[in-house]
């Protein structure tokens, strides 16, 4: 069975052929290890191998890995977050991926402001329609980020999507089409986006083909979850 140090080698092999294959500089692209309900000792091998931005799903048990590993690497909120739960959020990570309407970026923005940070901020968008799924409509987007633009202590990056999931990683690629012609229009709008969250273990290489800057990988590098 490989190592973390061996998956995690691999899948930055894999980004940087996807890149060059698509025409993009590799050091374009950002990997996000995606740490959620993975042991401390596991994410440390993965440090060691290289993982410098880490993504936890949930704030208590991101909470005490960050008390437990320290600041040496940069936290990414990247599960759904709640709206009373942005007063830890706000002082935990270093960007949150999720954020899917105006009560959730205010309230961050207020906490922020308490404890004097300017957090970067990613708008989710909810490109399937499945209700299972957390985001912002897309009719709903452009509202929501002109409101996030005035708020002084969020930074806002890009956009950020998860389509559903397929075997096949060619059929997530309308939505990753979409999510880039969607932050085209808005930079042709004059909001300066540069950040597309997209992409996870089973088709990461399609979201980078498509413009993504951070990809999401847990499963292939620190194996299938308990």
């Amino acid at each position: 069975m490989p190592s973390i140090k061996e998956n995690l080698l691999r899948v930055m092999e894999r980004i940087e052929r996807a890149a060059l294959r698509s025409g993009r500089d590799p050091k374009g692209i950002k990997l996000v290890a995606v740490s959620k309900t993975v042991e401390v000792d596991r994410i440390r091998e993965a440090i060691e191998a290289g993982a410098s931005i880490l993504g936890e799903n949930y704030v208590q048990e991101a909470k005490e890995k960050i008390e437990e590993i320290g600041r040496q690497v940069a936290w990414h909120f990247i599960g759904h977050l709640q709206t009373n739960k942005a007063k830890y959020a706000a002082g935990l990570f270093d960007m949150v991926h999720s954020v899917d309407g105006v009560a959730l970026a205010e309230e961050l923005n207020r906490r922020a402001e308490k404890i004097d940070r300017r957090i970067r901020i990613l708008v989710e968008v909810n490109l399937s329609g499945e209700v299972t799924k957390f985001g912002s409509e897309e009719s709903e987007v452009t509202k929501l980020v002109e409101r996030i633009l005035q708020l002084k202590n969020l930074s806002l990056g890009g956009l950020m999507t998860m389509p559903p999931y397929f075997d096949d990683p060619e059929m997530s690629r309308p939505y990753y089409v979409r999510l880039r012609e969607m932050k085209e229009r808005l930079v042709q709008k004059g909001i300066p986006l540069e950040e597309l969250s997209m992409g996870m273990s089973n088709d990461f290489e399609v979201a980078i083909e498509e413009g993504a800057t951070f990809v999401r990988v847990g499963t292939a590098i620190f194996g299938p979850r308990k």
